[in-house]
Formats: structure tokens, sequence, C-alpha cells
């Protein structure tokens, strides 16, 4: 059995989405981000940056004790060995060709999108250098994937972990102002993985946490004004 500390946000789907692929029990401990769960001690033992997702997995691969993991690519990583499914065990160069486009969606496509969103979307005011910076910066990422998927039915030719890392910050495209009609490699990707019944599944689980439509002052500074992820001393 794998614990998932989740709220559906893209890097909260990547682990769905590979739980429901594999066909792993798991169960599923919302962390409400937007009330703060994030920064509760119990959480921060097992994700000590305050970010969801984290998996404990009460059945590693070693027989050992329980394992508790943060960071979603990582976690992508982990539950590939584990299962031995969705990244090349044996073959040296597949696996690095899948490791090396997870690490570009950990550290560009993940980032700057999350950098587009917030300045397009939850940015009490509105800065219009960072919203062009961030839209042309997407508008470049996409053009990267779609160049790789140009001949290959998906990112490393075989469905891995780097398409179940990318697509779920795909699925938010218009409000990042891209136009997938421009991208047209993406966009049969993107709508190849949206028919795998076990992305639907894995999507089905947002609707059971959803994050309220007014951003107060309070939901604000619970996802972006926290400075110190210190418990106050009494």
């Amino acid at each position: 059995m794998i614990d998932l500390y989740y709220w559906p946000t893209p890097n909260g789907h990547k682990i769905t989405i590979f739980l429901e692929e594999a066909g792993l029990d798991y169960e599923i401990h919302p962390v409400h981000i937007g009330q703060g769960d994030q920064f509760k001690p119990e959480f921060l033992a097992l994700s000590p940056n305050n970010k969801m997702p984290a998996i404990v997995d009460h059945s590693p691969k070693d027989g050992g004790p329980p394992i508790s993991l943060f960071e979603s690519g990582a976690i992508l990583e982990y539950l590939a060995d584990k299962t031995g499914q969705f990244l090349p065990q044996d073959n040296t160069r597949a696996r690095f060709s899948v490791l090396q486009w997870l690490h570009w969606q950990m550290g560009g496509l993940g980032p700057m999108l999350g950098q587009n969103h917030h300045f397009n979307r939850y940015a009490p005011e509105k800065i219009s250098y960072a919203i062009e910076r961030y839209t042309k910066e997407t508008t470049r990422l996409y053009n990267v994937l779609n160049r790789q998927l140009d001949n290959s039915e998906f990112i490393c030719g075989d469905y891995s972990i780097a398409d179940m890392a990318s697509y779920p910050w795909i699925v938010p495209h218009a409000i990042q102002g891209q136009d997938l009609e421009q991208f047209p490699a993406l966009k049969a990707w993107f709508e190849r993985i949206s028919q795998r019944p076990a992305v639907q599944a894995a999507y089905r689980h947002a609707e059971n946490y959803q994050m309220p439509k007014e951003m107060t002052d309070a939901i604000r500074k619970n996802l972006f004004g926290q400075t110190d992820t210190r418990p106050a001393e009494d």
C-alpha cells in the first residue's frame, strides 16, 4: 500500500497517473494547500520543502521498513524502479533518454509554466513584463516538446514517466496563453494521453478536492506568502 499526499495540481496529477497506470494500491491523503496543510509538522516530516506530493511506500522493494519520498520527479523514478514499468531498466541509453526529459520537465517546463500561472492568474497586480516573459518562455518550451514529438508517438518513443510528468503541465494550456493548434505534434500527443483510461481515472480524483473559487488573503498567504516553515514557538 502506498500513502499519497496529494492535491490536484500538475505535480499531484503526475503521481496519480503513474499509480493508476501501474495498478498499484494507494490511499490519498489530501494536502489542502489553500488551507496551509503543507505547513503542518506531520507533513513537513515527510516533505521538508513543504510541497506536495509526497508518498510513503509501506511495501518497498527491498522488504525493509516504509520509505517516504518527496519531489514528484524522484517519486516517479522510484515507482518506476519499484514496478519495472515506464522507465527502461536494462538499456542505459533508453533509460537516460527518459531521465533527461524527466529532468527537463522538473527543471524547465514545470517551473516556467508555474510562473506563467502565477503572473497570469494569481498575482495581485498584473505585471506586463512578467506576463510577457513567462508566456514567451512557455511558447519556447512548447516548441521544444513539439519538435521532440515530431517523429515519435511519445516523448522517448515508448510511453514513460517523461510523458506522465509533462502532460499535466500542458492540460491548462489555454490559461498559459497557448494554442495547441500551433503545435501539431504536441497536440496529437496530448490527445493520445488524455484518452488513456488510467489518465482519466487519475483526473477524476480532482473532482473530490477543489480550491475555493475566491482567492482570499489567507489562501494567497498559504500559497505564496510563506517564508519560514518552522513551527511557531510556544
